[in-house]
C-alpha cells in the first residue's frame, strides 16, 4: 500500500461514513460506493480493499441520498467528528 493511499473501508470508517469497519466493508461490497479518480476514470468499488487517496472523489450513499465528497486526507486514526470532517470536503 502506498504511503498516501488507504483502503476504502478504513477511510469510510475514519471519516465517519460508517460506524464500524464491518459496516464500511458491507457498504463497499454491496456496490454502493463509486470513485472518480484524478484522471477522470469512474467506477463502482466492490472490494473493501480498494485503495483511495487525496484528490479522489467519492459518491457515497447516506441516509437515502447520494453524498459527493472529495478526499482531502487519509487520516491516521478514527478521531472525533471534527477531526474526521477534515478528511474530506463536500462537493
Amino acid at each position: 500500500m502506498s504511503e498516501n493511499r488507504v483502503r476504502i473501508d478504513v477511510w469510510l470508517w475514519r471519516a465517519r461514513f460508517a460506524k464500524t469497519r464491518a459496516a464500511a466493508s458491507r457498504l463497499v461490497s454491496e456496490g454502493g460506493v463509486r470513485v472518480i479518480r484524478q484522471d477522470g476514470a469512474s467506477r463502482a468499488l466492490d472490494k473493501p480493499s480498494s485503495e483511495i487517496g487525496p484528490g479522489d472523489k467519492l459518491l457515497v450513499p447516506q441516509r437515502g441520498a447520494i453524498r459527493s465528497v472529495a478526499v482531502k486526507a487519509i487520516g491516521a486514526r478514527r478521531g472525533p467528528p471534527a477531526e474526521a470532517r477534515r478528511l474530506y470536503s463536500d462537493l
